[in-house]
């Protein structure tokens, strides 16, 4: 089986920021200034700010600004996940399927990666898919939710969904597609995934 190759990648939402400096340090972190990042975001996400959470998460797994921590990271993308940040949820998914800074526990990161995915979050659908199609974590063997999920990932700009997508149709049935159409089609973000479809059961 292929292994599944995870990106570990900054999102940062043209939002406003909830507190004062964030966009400064956003600024920074962007402009690779990272000494002044931390000075901006560090303070923010003692105070609980999500947004510099998990911007203070990525600085410590990528080593920008001070050493690099993946224990730090997933501390700091743990409090970001916990108040639903797609973003940090993704990460922590990721970090347990690798096994970074945690003993790796493929259950545990589908958790994770379903909230995010549940969020609209494109990489967690990619890899959710992933983990439906070849039976990873605990996940069912299902074609359709597959699909489905990375027709999502797809309309949301992962490239992978789109060939991963293109692939899984060559071994499936007309209804099987139609299925996964039909769910694609009538979930909204914030609404619980489906944890298995009608027809597309391996």
């Amino acid at each position: 089986m292929k292994k599944l190759i995870l990106a570990i990648s900054l999102a940062l939402g043209a939002a406003p920021a909830a507190m004062a400096g964030f966009a400064e340090g956003a600024t920074a972190y962007n402009n690779k200034n990272y000494s002044v990042a931390y000075r901006e975001i560090a303070p923010l996400a003692k105070a609980g700010n999500a947004e510099a959470e998990h911007l203070l998460g990525l600085m410590y797994y990528m080593g920008r600004g001070v050493a690099q921590d993946y224990k730090q990271a997933l501390a700091w993308h743990r409090k970001a996940a916990a108040q639903g940040k797609a973003d940090a949820q993704y990460v922590v998914g990721a970090m347990y399927y690798t096994g970074n800074a945690v003993i790796q526990d493929h259950k545990q990161a589908v958790v994770y990666f379903r909230k995010a995915a549940e969020q609209g979050h494109a990489d967690a659908q990619q890899v959710l898919g992933l983990m439906y199609r070849y039976h990873i974590g605990g996940m069912p063997q299902d074609n359709v939710i597959a699909y489905m999920l990375w027709n999502l990932a797809a309309a949301n700009g992962s490239s992978n969904a789109v060939e991963q997508r293109a692939m899984l149709i060559k071994s499936m049935t007309q209804e099987q597609i139609e299925e996964g159409q039909a769910l694609s089609a009538a979930w909204k973000p914030g609404v619980a995934l489906p944890a298995k479809s009608r027809s597309g059961g391996g």
